[in-house]
């Protein structure tokens, strides 16, 4: 396959780009500054790689407005580098070999006769679409996809190989899910008798996926029990995340990997979680919440801000108390050296003239 080739002229038209440089000046790869040869494109977006602007052997760089460049150097400038250059990287590396080479519906899925299936969709080898389903039109389901009976599937929706979306749940308009992700799973629920053995209870709700929702890879998404798992629009929720049974995740939260998200917690708006953060059952958190990296979440959180800690309390604080912890050592031995000063005075004001 022919490489493809790029003029910075051509890609300051494709982003909307300033030139500072040669504008026939042509590029046929990307990668970051500090491995970038002079056939590639890269890109700064966090201050702390600015020095390496120096260094760069990147043919473009594409730059904020408020970059000082350096001489003898091209570049692209705009307000946003990183989508700058995620155009740009899509149009060199995106081939025939991004989609499917299976057209239509394959031969090997199996489609059961009351499943209505909208224009322009494609279903991938050994896919499974059970009966009274309904598939929007342009959606993409990849291999060995499997669609319970009765699921509603939006338009422009994305499913890769492996996920599996159960009986009765609704999907929304665009929304993609990651290989091995399962939307609808049972919800963890048993009863316990006095001989201790566990009955389990059928969970017979449903997963609510809106629109431009994310799921990521060996993510589990688990039904309600009799009502509704709900996942806010335009929510990205990353690889290996649990959400348990009857939870609500507000609009456009983010959800990073190995989160766990008990059954019934509820989350508003804009709020994010840190990998491996974990929230208890029953509780809620307030909009534009965001919880740190392993952070626990054991009661309501009422106010936006930052959290951090298990359980979670207020970033200020928790940072006061891991400079405290840091110096623990410390603090040991000077209350060692007063017991030891405290013992020796009681001694001497009880030993006899």
């Amino acid at each position: 396959m022919e490489t493809k080739k790029f003029t910075l002229a051509e890609l300051a038209e494709l982003t909307k780009s300033t030139i500072i440089g040669n504008p026939e000046y042509r590029v046929t790869g990307v990668d970051s500054l500090d491995s970038a040869c002079p056939d590639d494109a890269s890109f700064l977006a966090n201050s702390r790689y600015k020095s390496l602007l120096k260094e760069t052997k990147a043919g473009v760089v594409c730059i904020d407005r408020h970059t000082e460049p350096e001489k003898d150097k091209n570049y692209l400038v705009s307000d946003d580098p990183s989508r700058a250059f995620q155009i740009i990287m899509e149009a060199l590396l995106i081939t025939p070999y991004n989609a499917s080479g299976f057209a239509g519906v394959h031969s090997s899925a199996v489609v059961h006769p009351t499943a209505q299936i909208g224009k322009d969709v494609h279903i991938g080898p050994n896919s499974v679409i059970d009966q009274g389903t309904v598939i929007g039109d342009n959606t993409k389901i990849g291999p060995c996809v499997s669609i319970g009976a009765g699921v509603l599937v939006g338009s422009d929706c994305l499913f890769h190989p492996n996920t599996t979306v159960r009986e009765k749940c609704i999907i929304g308009n665009r929304v993609i899910l990651q290989p091995g992700s399962v939307i609808g799973s049972c919800g963890f629920g048993f009863t316990t008798d006095a001989k201790g053995q566990h009955t389990k209870l059928e969970q017979l709700g449903i997963v609510i996926l809106e629109d431009d929702v994310e799921i990521g890879a060996n993510t589990t998404i688990d039904r309600a029990r009799f009502k509704t798992t709900r996942i806010g629009q335009g929510t990205k929720i990353d690889n290996l995340v649990q959400i348990g049974h009857n939870v609500q995740i507000g609009p456009h939260n983010i959800i990073v990997s190995q989160t766990g998200i008990a059954g019934s917690a509820k989350t508003g708006r804009n709020v994010i979680f840190g990998g491996q953060a974990g929230v208890v059952g029953h509780l809620e958190i307030a909009d534009f919440v965001m919880i740190a990296t392993r952070g626990g979440v054991s009661k309501s959180i009422t106010e936006p801000g930052k959290y951090a800690g298990s359980p979670v309390m207020g970033l200020s604080d928790y940072n006061k108390q891991q400079v405290y912890l840091r110096k623990i050592m410390a603090y040991v031995k000077q209350i060692e050296n007063l017991e030891k000063r405290l013992k020796e005075l009681e001694e001497k004001s009880t030993s006899p003239i």
